[in-house]
Order: structure tokens, then C-alpha cells, then sequence
């Protein structure tokens, strides 16, 4: 399950981690405007988990619920010190954050109808 560029939340690596078995953090926005965040080496099927109401008591009473940033984690210990460092982030940090990564998606997927633009070094002039 590849992010649409209308769902910015990460990057493409980051979901690409998710749904290879690699342990992700990420957060979603629930219905009633609050944040969730949580850990997976499986996103996809943890999202149809959440949708389902199946995932998290939670969220399972603020659905519907959107992914709204994934961060890659070398692993389950990482993934889980890295949720908790979230949780405890203010409201308006975990909202930069958010922020952030929206910056990051908009940027690498902003190339327009013709595709990426092609950048090509200038050769050094020789003196």
C-alpha cells in the first residue's frame, strides 16, 4: 500500500518499510481531531485493523480514523522507544511534526505532469 500523493504522512520509503515487515511509528488523526500513535512491522494490514474497529479500543470509538505521519524504526526496540518519545511530545510538537513530513511528501512528489525535472551538473570551468 503505497501513500497517494493527496495523503501526505512520511515519505514513500517509510510506508514502502511498513508493508516490507519493517517496524514503523506513526500517527493518525481520529474523527474527533485527536491524535493516535502506534507502532507496526505490518502497516497495511494494521490499517485495515484500525478501520475495522479491530486494532485499538482507542480509536475503534473515533472512527473513522487517517494515517497522517510513518517513520521508519531499525526495529521493534527502536520502534518502541521512539512511540513513547512521541506520546510524550506536546499537542503542537507532535503537530510540527506532522507538519514536517508533509513538507518532505509534497516536495518529492511536486514534479508536475511531465515528471521529475532532470538536473544536470554544469562541468567545472577549466582555468
Amino acid at each position: 500500500m503505497a501513500p497517494a500523493s493527496d495523503t501526505p504522512c512520511g515519505t514513500v520509503a517509510a510506508w514502502n518499510h511498513g508493508a516490507d515487515g519493517g517496524w514503523v511509528v506513526y500517527l493518525m488523526r481520529c474523527r474527533d481531531r485527536s491524535l493516535y500513535c502506534g507502532i507496526t512491522n505490518d502497516l497495511p494490514k494494521r490499517l485495515k485493523a484500525h478501520a475495522a474497529g479491530k486494532a485499538s479500543r482507542y480509536t475503534r470509538s473515533r472512527l473513522p480514523v487517517k494515517v497522517v505521519y510513518v517513520e521508519p524504526q531499525a526495529g521493534r526496540s527502536p520502534a518502541l522507544k521512539r512511540e513513547a518519545a512521541i506520546k510524550r511530545l506536546r499537542r503542537s510538537e507532535k503537530d510540527r511534526l506532522i507538519a514536517g513530513s508533509r513538507r518532505k511528501v509534497q516536495v518529492a512528489t511536486s514534479h508536475g505532469r511531465r515528471g521529475p525535472r532532470a538536473v544536470t551538473a554544469k562541468p567545472a570551468s577549466v582555468p
